[in-house]
């Protein structure tokens, strides 16, 4: 690899140049997240003009989550602290630059509800202010920051609005972990439709249709994969709007005034995107979505992200993703279906040969069709590579297609990158989803040790160096390949990874109590098998750890406790097991900011070339 330059962590992990970009409702202004003093804020400028400025002021974590407020005069952004996730919700005014904290509540999460760009005066607000386990439904008037409750939350975990921000409907846990569908007429609620538990992962209500009475919803009800399907509130009649029999709708873009689909994403190998006719609606599209598509995809090859648009739905922002470069963003007309380049998110990643990322499949051990991505070091032979399996978290999620900068990190350092679409992962369909209950360092850790198998059968890996990586999940998964496997792992790294189910599952976050069935369904229940979850814990099986470990972890994670970690390396630290520990004082479920995610990439990247012998930036 003598020929290929590292690639710096600062063009990795540090700051993007600028991401994000978003129309504002009126058409005239772009804005977008970039550096300002070297904390992540919101800008503004006018299109077409030379007028950039940066309109936040955060001096701290940086703002990552923002909107464009429906009356074009401000910006909305959300911010936590600390990494404690309980999100403020402020705005700034454009003319004056003065920011508002509209939800000033110690100890309340805010969630942004509703904004519709009609309703200019106006947001809704979801505030857990009077019972943390619950968010209630609140007003929010854009002129004077009044806040008014609207919506008493009946016991729910989602609400559904309308265009003119009524709640029109919401999903109500139920004691068995399935879902019931709720429709609210007035101010009274009804069972709409009942969501079993083994299609709770993949099926949500997510858009209201007044006029013609219909919830949209994604749904793998009487289907394997989820669908996009229609809900007639009258009659609960089911309509089929966009289906594939292996993989879940993972998208969709809607009109904006009627709510109706004009767009569904499948997430296989590659994102891909397919026209709705149906969602033509009042404004006369049609067929012509097909062109619309096909003029994105001439656009840029890569993968097609649709982020904003303006009010009159004619200016569209989108984003293309590449395995191999920086995500690229573009304005797109649909009227005259051209595209404008905009800017790219790092384009100092241009300048170095990233890894060839391929899809790969294989069959587990009791016949399931498991699905990952390869990430190979450029500049060597792919035979008897030091290999990284990165485990992804959730673990109800799945790794994609598109540029990782963990997985180009980890190739351009010397290693073959595995990333596993283990069981439980989603987006393959329920059954696979639903074969990972219960399966917590059981046959979902199988589906790992099978992928190295595979690819060791390959002649790809090298067996004696094979490291196990992941954050959240897939940092429990790294004390699983410790402790239950630690003869296939010659080093393991874990981010925010806990190492006992049962006080994982005890000191959930408190708006994750209503969901505690669902926990207890697909993980277990400390209190009536406390035997089972400690069986399933890292921490139960210290004494068979054989390899060094680093442990890094957020002191404010509101997830994963600080002391999942801290009890583990206690342990270690008694037995005498060689391991290094980071602990951020200032970041909670992962490294929010620059300056810590790169001295962790620092110590994680010497870490394994001490272990496994790959390249490292000093």
């Amino acid at each position: 690899m003598a020929d290929n330059p590292l690639i710096p962590r600062t063009v990795l992990f540090g700051n993007p140049e600028r991401v994000a970009p978003k129309i504002s409702p009126d058409g005239t202004r772009l804005a977008w997240i970039a550096p300002r003093d070297g904390v992540l804020n919101v800008w503004v400028a006018t299109i077409g003009a030379d007028d950039a400025r940066a309109v936040t002021a955060d001096r701290d974590r940086g703002v990552r989550t923002y909107f464009w407020a429906p009356d074009d005069e401000r910006i909305l952004h959300l911010q936590d602290h600390g990494g404690d996730e309980n999100w403020r919700l402020y705005d700034t005014d454009l003319a004056g630059g003065a920011t508002r904290d509209l939800t000033p509540f110690d100890g309340v999460q805010a969630q942004v509800q509703g904004i519709d760009l009609d309703v200019r005066d106006r947001i809704l607000v979801g505030l857990n202010k009077e019972d943390q386990r619950l968010h209630d439904v609140y007003q929010l008037n854009l002129a004077d920051g009044e806040l008014t409750k609207v919506v008493p939350n009946p016991g729910v975990v989602a609400f559904v609005n309308d265009t003119d921000l009524n709640v029109r409907a919401a999903v109500m846990p139920r004691p068995d972990g399935g879902m019931t569908v709720m429709l609210r007429e007035q101010d009274d609620w009804r069972s709409l439709l009942e969501i079993p538990q083994a299609d709770t992962l993949a099926s949500r209500p997510i858009a209201f249709d007044s006029v013609a009475g219909r919830l949209l919803m994604i749904s793998s009800v009487d289907a394997n994969a989820a669908r996009l399907v229609w809900i007639d509130v009258a009659t609960g009649a089911t309509e089929v709007i966009a289906a594939d029999p292996d993989y879940d709708v993972a998208a969709v873009w809607l009109q904006r005034r009627t709510q109706r689909p004009l767009l569904a994403a499948f997430q296989r190998e590659r994102m891909e995107w397919q026209a709705i006719v149906e969602g033509a609606g009042g404004e006369g599209r049609g067929e012509d979505l097909e062109a619309d598509l096909a003029a994105l995809a001439a656009l840029d090859p890569g993968d097609l992200t649709v982020l904003s648009r303006d009010r009159v739905d004619r200016t569209w922002i989108v984003g293309y993703n590449h395995a191999d470069g920086p995500v690229r963003y573009y304005v797109f007309d649909r009227v005259t279906r051209r595209g404008e380049f905009l800017f790219e998110n790092q384009p100092a990643l241009s300048q170095y040969s990233l890894g060839e990322v391929e899809p790969f499949s294989f069959v587990s051990r009791d016949g399931l069709t498991v699905h990952g991505y390869l990430t190979y070091p450029a500049g060597i032979g792919l035979e008897g590579l030091p290999t990284v399996l990165n485990v992804h978290g959730g673990p109800w999620v799945r790794d994609v297609w598109g540029l990782n900068p963990e997985a180009q990190w980890l190739a351009n350092r010397g290693y073959l990158c595995v990333q596993v679409n283990y069981r439980g992962s989603t987006g393959y369909g329920k059954k696979f989803a639903n074969a990972g209950d219960r399966e917590w360092a059981g046959r979902m850790h199988d589906d790992l040790v099978d992928a190295v198998a595979f690819l060791v059968g390959r002649g790809l890996v090298d067996p004696e160096r094979v490291a196990i990586y992941g954050g959240s999940y897939g940092g429990y998964a790294a004390l699983v390949g410790a402790t239950f496997t630690p003869d296939l792992f010659r080093c393991a790294v874990d981010i925010v990874g806990p190492s006992n189910l049962k006080t994982l599952i005890e000191s959930i976050p408190p708006y994750w109590e209503p969901l505690i069935a669902e926990f207890h369904h697909r993980v277990g229940n400390p209190s009536t098998e406390p035997e089972f979850m400690w069986s399933r814990s890292p921490l139960s099986r210290v004494d068979a750890i054989k390899i060094p470990l680093l442990i890094a972890q957020g002191a404010n994670d509101p997830r994963v406790k600080q002391a999942e970690s801290e009890q583990i390396v206690a342990a270690l630290r008694e037995k005498d097991i060689p391991h290094e520990y980071l602990l951020f004082p200032d970041e909670g479920h992962g490294f929010a900011k620059p300056e810590n995610r790169l001295r962790f990439y620092a110590a994680a990247e010497r870490f394994l070339a001490t272990h496994l012998g790959g390249r490292f930036e000093p």
